[in-house]
């Protein structure tokens, strides 16, 4: 197997095929993760609470013990059927023990089957190279719900509970939401139990009246702020994030993503089409109140410029994540370097 493209990531949750043996899930998105394990576990055994057939084990737990993960895949099921072993948070520490599962060819998935969870990986990590690269291992990662895919995602949750958004509160819930998946889900039903079992249309008010503490709003402040060039504005949004719990790549993540939509939208300027016009059919919407903000970032912001900016938030991402220094360092310098850049010319 490989790592499990897009399109076929729903089938595989429903039938993983007895010819993996194990399956990696990682990256941001710790809800997707959590709730992709959950549909995977769920496929393999019939309760995954039953601890005759599930077994969990810790990174811990093969620190003092390194063959206990080998032991568990091996061992038989005392009333029959599939086992599934569960090793959450692991790492490339893990690697080797892995391995020696997956190159054993007395293992087979009808026996065992393997299901570890990760936070976000780098191309070069150990842990994701082996389960990429292995014939039977399959690795699917969990990015952060972001764009038309964030749209399409809360369309369908609120549908499922009879709702539809009004394009203001669409907008809002965009902006806010998409840090983590099963916290996506928990907002909007929280918001679908505020409506009520009448359904109808979602307004702003509504929205903003159940959904926008903690972390995302915090995020985008920090986006505007330093594609704004405010530095004091910045400073504050930051403390935010940091008060908030929200970790460096997220914030990067986020300052990415706005920038991407400023890209977008001066490229299509360029071409003469209206910046005003632009900004409102923008999908996914942009929230009504950052759309004045978005269009005077837009006058000193050009596509060039925007590019280069990309480039060094990118590299500080990969920073964050490779070269073991403080990532929190690495996040703040690229983002006064851009807030520096951003200070129109005179």
């Amino acid at each position: 197997m490989a790592k499990i493209q897009p399109r076929a990531i729903e089938a595989f949750l429903e039938a993983p095929g007895a010819a993996v043996l194990a399956v990696l899930l990682y990256g941001e998105d710790s809800g997707l993760v959590r709730e992709r394990a959950g549909r995977l576990a769920g496929a393999v055994v019939d309760d995954p609470t039953d601890p005759f057939r599930v077994a969990e084990v810790s990174p811990a737990m093969l620190k003092d013990e390194p063959s206990r993960l080998f032991d568990e895949m091996a061992a038989m099921s005392f009333m029959g059927g599939r086992r599934l072993i569960r090793l959450e948070r692991a790492g490339n520490a893990q690697s080797a023990a892995i391995q020696t599962i997956l190159d054993d060819p007395v293992m087979n998935a009808e026996g065992s089957f393997l299901l570890v969870t990760a936070g976000p990986l780098a191309p070069r990590d150990s842990l994701r190279k082996l389960f990429e690269g292995h014939e039977r291992a399959a690795a699917i990662p969990c990015y952060l719900d972001e764009g038309r895919d964030l749209e399409t995602l809360i369309q369908q949750t609120l549908g499922q509970h009879g709702l539809t958004a009004e394009p203001s509160a669409l907008a809002y819930l965009c902006e806010n939401l998409g840090s983590d998946r099963q916290i996506t889900r928990s907002e909007l039903a929280k918001l679908a139990l505020y409506k009520g079992p009448n359904g109808g249309a979602v307004t702003l008010d509504e929205a903003e009246a159940n959904i926008g503490d903690g972390a995302p709003l915090a995020r985008d402040d920090v986006a505007l702020a330093t594609a704004s060039g405010d530095q004091a504005a910045l400073d504050r949004a930051l403390v935010k994030c940091r008060i908030a719990g929200d970790q460096p790549i997220a914030i990067l993540r986020a300052v990415i993503r706005h920038l991407q939509r400023l890209h977008l939208i001066s490229l299509k300027a360029a071409k003469g089409d209206d910046i005003g016009r632009l900004i409102k059919s923008h999908r996914p919407p942009i929230f009504f109140k950052h759309q004045p903000i978005v269009q005077r970032q837009l006058r000193f912001w050009r596509p060039q410029r925007l590019a280069q900016a990309l480039a060094i938030l990118t590299e500080a991402e990969f920073d964050c994540k490779t070269t073991g220094l403080p990532a929190d360092a690495i996040c703040g310098r690229a983002l006064i370097r851009i807030a520096n850049a951003a200070q129109p010319q005179r």
